[in-house]
């Protein structure tokens, strides 16, 4: 058996042979004779022009070809090939992929896809080691993704947080400094771009560069050292400082000249130090309601002064000939659309709809009549939580920008926590892309913690196979996930975790709705219930000699023993028990974090206990 390809060909292509030939010679109890040959070819010319990724599988009785419309596309395909095999790459760790045994018959075949939609990928979020990192990243194109973000100018925000366990006080911080983060971001931008997937880099800090702070996280600042650029902050009430004390979340005052120009230089001057990232985010503070109210500011829309600023960037790197692509942010007060201002060069701007604020109980809302925007009020805006409010900031941005785009969406940022069996998240997310067309929307990154595979990664699973093939069936993706993971006993699995999905409130840990709520209370009850008729079920799955059938069974028993401690600390708290909700918060807190470093790849604790903290409010400190 040999995998070939044409000499000089690209690491991508030569990763796709390797991983082709490691699988198959795992997968055939006996190889195909010397002469099967499998030809690897990167042909863009033998697929329909300006295609997304698209592939052809060739395969017969003494081998075949694979061709991809670029490099990338071989490599997926190579990756759904095996998939078409009988592999499951089930979550972003080797071990827990299933690699089946075949007959040389069965590698015989024929057929070829096309991708659904251009922009497919996840944005790094939550607390992350370098291999969580790492092991995302490889494993990213083996459901058929295409893209990775990695927020600021470095990753160090992420990364901080797990080597400093910011919230685990059972494990020894580590030292992790920016440079760090600097050297580690070399080595994963290098495994991106060795698969040939698209990078986008940087979207927050550069408010707070411009102020003169380095700035790679949210972290607040005890002092100003930098008071000359005090000026370029934004005036609220008067002031001109520091927004909370984080230089990330400070806007500025955008009509000062000073300041543009500081911010125009900073950002061609990135452009230029990294030619390899695909997509360039220009976003602005990560906060709302702290807009500058100076007399000259008050005088136009801060979308306005936004796109003025684009418009900026634009012509400095046409000066520079520099092609570099643009991502602008509909975020907070910028999903209202600018009133005079236009963009001068849309083909080089890729439109980001962020509704960070929306519900997860369903999924986009697109029948019915056009819903209005609200007035827009400096710094009292409310952000929408109604999907169909949303959907009306995004139809008046389109009205005036017709260039590429893509939904930048939350189910696995803080959501996703309150869907105990991930199976209503995991429905809502294939409902949302199949929507995307329809929203006239070409793709979707999701912002999202790595660590979210508890109990399972079907959500992720899901919104990879859909995003390649919107048509995927739903039913069919959950039966095939839940198959691979539980076995024999898969349905009963799946029925166990669907049953606490239908009892979800995505909302109420995500900090929407009141905090007294009787039918809050009523769902914890039944799902405590659901926790303890399924023990019986889980513990039969693991032998006398403390063998588990699958992992996949003695994750989901960590799982349920959490469940049941997090579930009565939201049911005390719907009742109105803030006390004994605090003390059950704390009991949760102490079990995840004593088992945090044998499951650490599948949960992420620090962003569990930030979110139950700083949204659900189960923990207030003791006065």
């Amino acid at each position: 058996m040999k995998v070939s390809y044409e000499s000089g060909a690209s690491e991508t292509i030569v990763l796709a042979a390797e991983e082709l030939s490691v699988y198959l010679k795992r997968m055939i109890k006996e190889l195909p004779e010397t002469e099967w040959e499998i030809q690897l070819v990167s042909d863009e010319s033998s697929f329909q022009a300006d295609c997304n990724d698209s592939f052809r599988i060739r395969i017969g009785a003494c081998g075949g070809c694979i061709t991809g419309s670029n490099d990338r596309s071989v490599l997926l395909a190579v990756y759904d090939y095996l998939h078409y095999l009988g592999c499951r790459f089930l979550m972003p760790q080797k071990e827990y992929e299933i690699v089946p045994c075949i007959e040389k018959e069965n590698l015989e075949v024929s057929y070829e896809k096309q991708a659904s939609f251009f922009h497919r990928g996840v944005c790094i979020e939550g607390a992350d080691s370098f291999e969580n990192i790492l092991g995302y990243i490889e494993w990213l194109p083996k459901v058929g993704f295409n893209s990775f973000f990695l927020q600021f100018k470095s990753p160090y925000a992420f990364m901080e947080r797990w080597y400093r366990h910011l919230e685990n006080p059972y494990v020894p911080a580590q030292d992790y400094t920016p440079m760090d983060a600097v050297r580690d971001m070399e080595r994963l931008e290098t495994e991106i771009k060795r698969r040939g997937m698209m990078l986008h880099k940087a979207g927050h800090g550069w408010t707070g560069e411009v102020l003169g702070y380095h700035t790679v996280s949210w972290n607040r600042e005890t002092e100003n050292d930098d008071e000359q650029f005090t000026h370029r902050m934004a005036m609220i009430n008067g002031k001109r400082e520091l927004f909370g004390g984080v230089p990330a979340n400070t806007n500025l005052c955008y009509h000062n000249e000073d300041a543009i120009d500081a911010f125009v230089e900073l950002v061609v001057d990135y452009a230029k130090k990294n030619p390899s990232m695909n997509y360039l985010h220009v976003w602005l503070a990560d906060e709302y309601n702290n807009i500058c109210e100076c007399p000259e500011c008050v005088q136009t829309t801060l979308s306005d002064q936004y796109v003025e600023l684009l418009n900026e960037i634009d012509a400095r790197m046409i000066e520079e000939n520099l092609d570099t692509r643009i991502v602008f942010l509909l975020y907070q007060e910028l999903l209202w659309p600018p009133v005079v201002q236009r963009l001068n060069h849309q083909e080089r701007f890729v439109l980001m709809f962020a509704p960070i604020s929306r519900t997860f109980e369903k999924s986009y809302e697109l029948d019915g009549g056009e819903t209005a925007i609200p007035v827009y009020v400096r710094n009292h805006v409310t952000l929408p939580t109604n999907l169909a409010e949303n959907m009306a900031f995004l139809r008046q941005w389109q009205k005036i920008f017709e260039g590429g785009s893509f939904v930048y969406d939350y189910p696995l940022g803080r959501a996703h926590y309150g869907d105990f069996g991930y199976v209503h998240i995991a429905k809502v997310i294939c409902s949302d892309i199949q929507k995307l067309d329809r929203m006239k929307l070409d793709g979707y990154i999701s912002c999202q913690e790595l660590r979210a595979a508890f109990p399972n990664a079907l959500p992720n699973y899901m919104m990879a196979y859909t995003l390649f093939q919107k048509d995927v069936g739903e039913k069919e993706v959950i039966e095939e996930y839940f198959s691979a993971c539980y076995g024999e006993d898969w349905e009963k699995a799946l029925a166990y975790l669907t049953k606490l999905s239908d009892l979800n409130c995505c909302d109420y840990v995500n900090g929407k709705g009141e905090r007294g709520s009787q039918e809050i209370a009523g769902r914890m009850e039944q799902v405590i219930q659901c926790c303890q008729e399924f023990e019986k079920e889980i513990d039969g799955h693991c032998g006398k000699d403390g063998m588990w059938d699958t992992f996949f069974w003695e994750l989901l028993s960590y799982h349920r023993n959490y469940i049941l401690l997090f579930a009565d600390a939201l049911r005390l708290l719907a009742e109105g028990e803030e006390e004994q909700a605090g003390q059950k918060w704390e009991a949760m807190r102490e079990y995840i974090c004593l088992n945090e470093q044998k499951y650490q790849p599948f949960f992420d604790v620090y962003r569990i206990l930030e979110v139950t903290r700083k949204y659900t409010g189960l923990y207030k400190p003791q006065k």
